[in-house]
């Protein structure tokens, strides 16, 4: 039966996540049989998630043109273009849809919203990670562009009409073009404020210069241990 239980798990997360949170999310739907019965015929936030999970699924076992011609199909009927290397996590909410695009090496978290015309892009034609990593439980207003391999913290959200090209925080508001941080925490961040806005790149470069003192003290320590033997080695022409 525990294999049954995470088909039933897999089931739940991949397909009935995305129906069961359109009401908490969208004042329009409305419950009861035949409000379930129009969330699942007719909104294509939840379609558009549906076909690309099929889409990822062979993308994951390598199958040739098939996974891409299910997303050219899906953007066809829902105008959401979701490509088939993108990973969703569950719960996550595209509400109206059209026009939103979703790259290839994108990550969503669980329990995001996004609105009409959000944009998860690249920012040129290099290869690997390249589009924007999105925390748990982030709203991203209609029209955002989140570019680059950045990543949007956790409960964090992006006012509509954003351009961001740099990482936000966690618990964070950010808005305009180029996006700044507007608030963290519900705390109003001033204009001039700048050191209470975290910088994640700032931090691994720290991180990056600590572990680098280390290891030039470590090779110091050894230069000077090998110094060491070389002056007490016996000589050997003797």
């Amino acid at each position: 039966m525990s294999w049954l239980k995470r088909l039933w798990q897999s089931f739940y997360d991949n397909f009935v996540s995305h129906v069961l949170v359109v009401p908490e999310r969208d004042p329009a739907a409305r419950t009861g049989f035949f409000g379930w019965l129009e969330i699942v015929f007719c909104y294509p936030g939840v379609h558009a998630i549906w076909l690309h999970r099929i889409a990822h699924w062979l993308w994951k076992m390598k199958v040739p043109v098939l996974p891409r011609l299910i997303s050219h199909i899906n953007r066809f009927l829902t105008n959401i273009e979701i490509h088939p290397g993108a990973k969703i996590g569950k719960g996550v909410f595209i509400d109206h849809g059209a026009g939103v695009v979703i790259g290839e090496t994108a990550e969503v978290g669980d329990n995001v919203t996004m609105y009409q015309g959000v944009t998860l892009g690249g920012t040129g034609k290099e290869r690997g990670k390249r589009h924007p990593t999105v925390g748990n439980n982030v709203v991203i207003g209609a029209g955002a562009i989140i570019l680059g391999n950045i990543t949007i913290g956790d409960n964090s959200r992006i006012g509509a009409g954003s351009v961001v090209v740099k990482s936000v925080p966690p618990n964070a508001t950010a808005v305009g073009v180029p996006a700044k941080v507007v608030s963290i925490n519900g705390v109003r961040v001033e204009p001039l404020e700048h050191h209470k806005i975290p910088d994640p790149q700032l931090e691994m470069f720290r991180q990056f210069q600590v572990e680098l003192e280390e290891l030039r003290k470590r090779v110091e320590e050894l230069e000077r241990i090998h110094a060491s033997e070389l002056v007490n080695k016996p000589d050997q022409s003797e």
